[in-house]
């Protein structure tokens, strides 16, 4: 067997470095400037084509998966387009756009506010009017020497203090010829009775804004809780954090609590300053009784005592 000489040696060292520098890869900016070839249909790649076919599809798994937007349609955006916001971030666009518990809550808060400040009205307008009558009342028993003259000189207007000097009269007038003392206490049970009465009546509407204060606030978290959760929700559905398509449902959310304190903060205002309006009436309508109580023990003291009848044709 004859032994391979120095050329067939060159030849098979020449063809494993060829071998060599083809199996070695491509630079990437070889890759970018010279062309790959496309094999034929039905023809698997070989050679180069196929370290480049190889060398792509790597690169395409390796990158990072890109943002998907998605449109006020709920179609996906181009990459390359501008964030836009899908909604109307006006108040009454984030109210239309919101979930119908949300549009629940807002609605019943919108209404409890009216609420408050239809009861402000009535209920100024009424504190006005009688706390007038009352100064009038006070200020003419005062002046009064006797019953009989205080009820011809007050103010003839039906009110609560003008019911005080009718009952006051008419005891008088039913327990002519009794023990003073036994006048005095009765006179007092009617008067404290009466006034009992006024100061429910003027407290009327205020245990609503008790209610519509303590309680809108908490109403107003409950529909931001349910709007935040309901955008986290859509936030998982179109697979973004992109602040352009998670905010309007935050600020829908956010909506409920603005119109919760806007109920709240009138009504706990406005209560406190009836609380006050009504105390100060209530203590006009205790000086009219003690006006009353004085007088009638004055008459009492007096003698001879007048005739039941002046007593009743003064209260009518």
């Amino acid at each position: 067997m004859r032994r391979p000489g120095f050329f067939h040696c060159a030849l098979s060292l020449g063809g494993l470095v060829a071998l060599c520098l083809v199996l070695q890869p491509v630079p990437a900016a070889a890759q970018e400037s010279a062309p790959t070839a496309v094999p034929g249909a039905g023809q698997p790649a070989t050679g180069p084509a196929l370290m480049a076919q190889t060398n792509t599809n790597a690169a395409d798994t390796s990158a990072a998966p890109t943002e998907i937007l998605l449109g006020p349609d709920g179609l996906p955006l181009p990459a390359d387009a501008p964030a836009i916001l899908p909604h109307d971030l006006s108040p009454w666009g984030m109210f239309m756009q919101a979930d119908w518990i949300v549009k629940a809550v807002m609605i019943g808060l919108a209404l409890a506010s009216v609420v408050t400040w239809t009861v402000w009205l009535v209920t100024s307008l009424e504190l006005m009017a009688v706390k007038r009558q009352a100064r009038q009342v006070r200020l003419a028993l005062a002046a009064a020497p006797s019953l009989v003259d205080a009820i011809a000189g007050a103010p003839q207007k039906a009110g609560p203090a003008r019911d005080l000097i009718a009952a006051a009269a008419h005891e008088v007038a039913l327990s002519i010829g009794l023990p003073a003392e036994g006048i005095k206490e009765r006179a007092a049970s009617r008067l404290d009775r009466i006034e009992a009465a006024a100061s429910r009546h003027a407290t009327r509407g205020t245990g609503i804004l008790a209610t519509i204060g303590s309680t809108a606030p908490f109403v107003g978290l409950f529909g931001t809780v349910w709007g935040i959760m309901n955008a986290f929700i859509g936030i998982s559905k179109a697979q973004t954090t992109n602040l352009a398509v998670v905010a309007p449902g935050i600020a829908e959310a956010l909506l409920a609590t603005a119109i919760g304190l806007v109920a709240a903060i009138p009504a706990v205002v406005i209560y406190n300053k009836f609380a006050r309006s009504i105390s100060g009436y209530r203590a006009l309508l205790a000086d009219i009784s003690a006006e009353l109580l004085r007088l009638i023990s004055r008459d009492l003291d007096r003698q001879p005592a007048a005739q039941p009848g002046q007593y009743r044709d003064a209260a009518e």
